[in-house]
């Protein structure tokens, strides 16, 4: 009896030991799951140099560098197809915290409208992290069209018969997908000029080539400081800070919001510790004063937000552009 006892007693002991081990490995392998960033951490930016994607990544790995100088922060372009090939990229990387992405609406949401197929899909593939920034967009017309407000210029738009042309940063861009809102809710018609980037319609805007355009405030407040250029009003839900004195599109009496923005996103599959993690970081850097100066110079917000809240947002934006994109018959193969 006493050797039963006794070897009841060990089978116990050696059984709450293994437990004790099993507990332990999967704490260690928790701890692992948070533990951020590792040596080499890559920012895969789905636009070319000097894009808003660039600036903000560049603003961020800067400040993320700042606080883990045991890391190295790299921003990689990988520009082309709309955004979708950079965010392909983040999409097929191994999901571990060593590649991240920024983004915006059209890769995460727009696109999966225009292209008959799409190399990832967002929903699956891609593991948001965390809304980075809002910037504000205007309607703006060259000083020459001689309009001062949205109803003397979509006035002017109807009056055109063959419809007023204005510019895009490309075909399926926000921008253009904003000049179609306005000329649907104001039952006009323009023709659309698509270029390759901001610089190329403000050029455009100014010479007259183009009668208007929906751009960054930022690439188009130059020339409004000089007048060659007048913005008539933002896109965005409420006044921009950075331009208090001009109405909304909505105030003006379109009742259109385009709000342009950048998110960080993983590779889907990334575990939630390690998420909680990054979004904390990035969180961190965003309350940053430099990183604020840095970005409101440029009159961009930060904005950050929980996952949940950027998968929201991807959801609306879709939402948001369905009717205008299929209305407008726009379609890149």
């Amino acid at each position: 009896m006493l050797w039963e006892h006794a070897g009841s007693t060990r089978a116990v002991r050696f059984g709450l030991m293994m437990l004790a081990l099993a507990c332990g490995t999967i704490a260690a392998r928790a701890d692992e799951a948070t533990i951020w960033p590792p040596k080499l951490v890559r920012i895969v930016v789905p636009f070319g140099p000097g894009s808003t994607p660039d600036l903000v990544g560049r603003v961020l790995a800067d400040s993320l560098q700042a606080r883990h100088p045991g890391s190295s922060f790299v921003v990689e372009n990988k520009p082309g197809a709309s955004g979708n090939i950079g965010t392909d990229t983040v999409a097929k990387a191994k999901p571990d915290g060593a590649t991240l992405g920024i983004s915006l609406g059209g890769p995460l949401a727009i696109n999966t409208l225009l292209f008959a197929k799409l190399p990832y899909d967002p929903s699956r593939d891609i593991a948001p992290i965390t809304l980075l920034t809002t910037m504000p967009s205007v309607l703006a017309v060259p000083s020459s069209l001689g309009v001062s407000n949205v109803a003397e210029f979509i006035a002017k738009v109807k009056a055109t018969t063959d419809g007023l042309a204005y510019a895009s940063i490309g075909a399926g861009s926000l921008s253009q997908l904003c000049m179609e809102a306005i000329a649907q809710k104001a039952g006009a018609r323009m023709v659309h000029i698509p270029y390759a980037g901001s610089p190329n319609a403000v050029t455009a805007l100014i010479r007259g080539d183009v009668q208007a355009a929906c751009l960054p405030a930022i690439s188009v407040e130059p020339q409004r400081t000089t007048g060659k250029v007048k913005v008539l009003a933002v896109s965005t839900q409420q006044r921009s800070p950075f331009l208090p004195d001009i109405p909304t599109l909505k105030e003006s009496g379109i009742d259109v919001q385009s709000d342009a923005w950048n998110a960080l996103i993983a590779p889907g599959g990334l575990p939630p510790g390690l998420i909680d993690k990054i979004n904390a970081e990035v969180r961190a850097s965003l309350a940053d004063p430099n990183v604020v100066a840095r970005l409101n110079a440029q009159m961009i917000s930060p904005a950050p937000s929980s996952p949940e809240e950027l998968r929201r947002k991807i959801a609306d934006e879709k939402q948001l552009w369905a009717d205008v994109i299929r209305a407008a018959g726009v379609r890149i193969e």
